[in-house]
């Protein structure tokens, strides 16, 4: 469902008959007598969309963790806050950017429309910008011949599904101004060159059986999960679209399960 293009209809909708009931109805109507409903409801609710789509459009938008390919930095079920004006001022619907505010950094976690779909939004920490060359070898992140520091941090376990138990190796990384937590299996490979897909600037990238390597192309970004390997990013489906790009993870306003995460800052 494309929410934004739903709101993009309402604002229209409903501005048009308040502005019917301005500047026609109201003079034209005799002295006393009751707004027809057809004019009332729309007319009435205006303001209160028009805020609601200004506030999701260019400033705040709510979103819901769906899966645990951020583990353990976002759990399946927080409710977080995105920064929509952070890297521009985009046009509600076609995302085409208006003016330039600041562009993504390594190391921050980023909503963006799916490449394959972009009918879906995504999230996963920026790895790569414009110009960067990634190496993911033996699950070790190498950006522009500089490795990245990891410093163990114990365990994390969790149940996938519900069901399935998982055990990983919990890792403090940097890859920018703050280190951030991550996960790695240590019987899964760095890459399952099964599910690899074709994507544009695919010739960017060499994979073997240790990893791979990727030149992000111009007005491109190339993401991971933090849960390493129980992530679909862009190993698989490719560079993220500057145009995909809805904006940046700053906070979890709400967890049903766990309210002390409310409140907690998206490092």
């Amino acid at each position: 469902m494309n929410f934004a293009l739903i709101m993009v209809v309402l604002v229209f909708f409903t501005g048009l008959v308040w502005l019917a009931e301005t500047l026609y109805f109201r003079k034209h109507r005799a002295a006393g007598e009751a707004q027809p409903w057809w004019i009332e409801y729309p007319a009435s609710f205006f303001p209160v969309i028009l805020v609601v789509f200004v506030l999701r459009s260019f400033l705040v938008e709510p979103f819901k963790i769906p899966s645990g390919s951020m583990l353990p930095t976002l759990l399946v079920g927080d409710f977080i806050l995105v920064n929509k004006f952070t890297y521009g001022i985009r046009v509600p619907v076609i995302n085409t950017r208006l003016i330039s505010v600041n562009e993504p950094q390594r190391g921050e976690v980023m909503v963006f429309r799916y490449p394959e779909n972009p009918g879906l939004d995504y999230i996963k920490r920026v790895v790569g910008v414009p110009g960067d060359e990634i190496v993911y070898a033996n699950k070790r992140l190498t950006i522009n011949g500089k490795e990245i520091p990891v410093n163990p941090d114990g365990e994390f376990n969790y149940l996938e599904g519900g069901l399935n138990f998982v055990a990983t190796k919990r890792f403090q990384e940097q890859l920018g101004a703050k280190p951030h937590a991550m996960l790695t299996q240590a019987e899964s490979p760095p890459v399952q060159l099964s599910g690899v897909q074709r994507f544009p600037f695919r010739e960017n990238c060499a994979y073997n059986d240790s990893g791979f390597r990727c030149k992000v192309p111009a007005e491109h970004y190339f993401l991971m999960g933090d849960n390493r390997d129980s992530s679909s990013d862009s190993r698989y489906w490719g560079f993220v679209p500057e145009r995909n790009i809805v904006g940046k993870a700053f906070l979890i306003w709400w967890n049903f399960d766990d309210f002390k995460r409310i409140g907690s800052s998206i490092i």
